[in-house]
C-alpha cells in the first residue's frame, strides 16, 4: 500500500513538473511610467502592448510594473517577479540608477535581463554578474564620441559640462573626458543637478563665467530641458549639446524655443524617415515607427524603440533556448542567456546587432546620427 501511494506520489510529482516546464514564456517588465523619467518610461511601457504574445509555438506572457523611477521600487519589482511571478527573463529599468541596482539580483537568482538604460558601467567591464546582463540603448561612451567629433568640426575649443546628479550624469562626465583629452577638448566646468531640481542658476553663472564655448547638458527626459532653458534665459551664444537621453517628443515640448539649435547624438530611429535608403537600419526602424503611431498615434519615440529592440532580440533568442530547456526552469533561463550573447547581425530599429562574451550591446557606428532641433523638429546632420 505505501509502495503504490509513493508510486503515485511520484507520477503526481512528475506530471507537476512536466506542466511547469512546458508553461508559457515569462517576461518580467519594469519601466518608470511615472516619475521624473515617465516621459522615457511610458512609451517603453506602450511599446511592450505591441510585442508578440507568441513566439516558437510558445506563449509570451509580459508582466509589467511600475518603478516610478526609484531605484528602491525597481529592485523590489525586480525581485517579487523573479521569486513570486518565476519570470524566465526582466526587462528594465528605464533609468541607469534602477538598472544598476537590479543586476545583484538577476545574477543571485540566474535569470537573464536586458535593461533600457544607456550607461556603459551596466555591462562593463565583464564578470560573473553582468554576464546575465544585456542593453539596448546605445552607450554613453558610444556617443560621447559622436558629440566630441562633431565639437572638433565645428572648432569647439572648451566645454562646460552639466549633467545629472547620480550614476547617469556620472558616467557621461567620465567617459566624456575621456574623448574630449583625445580631441584636445578643455573641460572648464563640471556641474550638477537632481532630477527634481526646479533650478540651476548657480550651476548655470558658474558656467556662464567659464565663457566656454559649448555646454554638455548630460540629462534624459524632461529635466534635461532645465539647464537649457536657463542657458538661453542669461544669454548664453555658445553651442549647446545634449545627449540621447533627451530624443523624445516631450521633450521638445517642455524645452520649446529655448532648444532651437541644440545638437544631440541618437539612434537611427529618430529620424527614420530622413536616413537614406541605403542605410540597412532604415527598414527595420520605420517597422517599428509605423506600429507604435499606428496604436498610439503622436510621434514615436526612441525610449519606445529600445524596449522594442528588447523584444526582437527574445524573439531571435527564445527559439535557441527552447532547444535546451522548457520555460520555467533553470535550464531554460541559462539556455537564454546563451542564445542572447550569441547574437548575430540582427537588424533592429536602432543599428544592427552583434553581441559576444564580452559586448552585451553589440552595436556600431551605424546605431548613431548627429541631429539637430530645427523648428521644433529633429533633423539629420549630413
Amino acid at each position: 500500500m505505501n509502495f503504490k501511494r509513493a508510486s503515485l506520489l511520484a507520477i503526481a510529482a512528475s506530471s507537476l513538473f512536466a506542466g511547469a516546464a512546458s508553461a508559457q514564456v515569462k517576461v518580467g517588465v519594469t519601466v518608470s511610467a511615472t516619475g521624473p523619467a515617465a516621459s522615457l518610461g511610458i512609451p517603453e511601457k506602450n511599446t511592450v502592448s505591441l510585442m508578440p504574445k507568441e513566439i516558437a509555438g510558445k506563449k509570451i506572457e509580459y508582466i509589467v510594473l511600475d518603478d516610478a523611477s526609484d531605484t528602491t521600487t525597481a529592485v523590489k519589482n525586480t525581485r517579487k517577479m523573479i521569486s513570486e511571478d518565476k519570470v524566465d527573463v526582466v526587462v528594465g529599468s528605464t533609468v541607469t540608477p534602477n538598472s544598476l541596482a537590479m543586476v545583484d539580483i538577476v545574477a543571485e537568482n540566474e535569470t537573464p535581463m536586458i535593461t533600457m538604460a544607456a550607461s556603459a558601467r551596466i555591462i562593463e567591464p565583464m564578470d560573473a554578474k553582468r554576464a546575465w546582463v544585456f542593453k539596448t540603448p546605445q552607450n554613453d561612451s558610444h556617443m560621447a564620441t559622436a558629440i566630441a567629433e562633431h565639437m572638433t568640426n565645428h572648432n569647439v575649443k572648451t566645454v562646460a559640462f552639466i549633467g545629472f546628479a547620480d550614476a547617469y550624469g556620472d558616467s557621461w562626465a567620465q567617459e566624456f573626458a575621456k574623448v574630449a583629452e583625445l580631441r584636445k577638448i578643455k573641460v572648464v566646468a563640471n556641474e550638477r543637478f537632481a532630477r527634481t531640481d526646479t533650478s540651476v542658476t548657480g550651476q548655470v553663472l558658474k558656467m556662464m563665467g567659464s565663457n566656454a564655448d559649448a555646454v554638455l547638458i548630460a540629462g534624459s527626459g524632461t529635466p534635461a530641458a532645465l539647464p537649457a532653458k536657463a542657458l538661453k534665459e542669461r544669454g548664453y551664444k555658445g553651442k549647446i549639446y545634449q545627449t540621447h537621453g533627451v530624443a523624445n517628443p516631450d521633450f521638445l515640448r517642455v524645452c520649446g524655443k529655448d532648444c532651437e539649435g541644440t545638437f544631440l547624438p541618437a539612434g537611427p530611429l529618430l529620424v527614420a524617415e530622413q536616413l537614406p535608403d541605403t542605410n540597412p537600419v532604415k527598414k527595420p526602424a520605420l517597422a517599428y515607427k509605423t506600429a507604435y503611431e499606428k496604436a498610439f498615434g503622436g510621434q514615436v519615440s526612441t525610449f519606445g524603440g529600445h524596449a522594442w529592440d528588447a523584444g526582437l532580440i527574445l524573439q531571435n533568442a527564445i527559439p535557441e533556448a527552447l532547444k535546451k530547456g522548457q520555460p520555467g526552469t533553470k535550464e531554460f533561463r541559462k539556455a537564454l542567456r546563451d542564445a542572447m550573447e550569441q547574437t548575430r547581425n540582427l537588424p533592429v530599429s536602432h543599428g544592427i546587432m552583434n553581441m559576444s562574451a564580452t559586448d552585451h550591446l553589440g552595436f556600431d557606428q551605424r546605431s548613431r546620427v548627429m541631429v539637430e532641433i530645427v523648428d521644433g523638429k529633429w533633423k539629420l546632420q549630413k
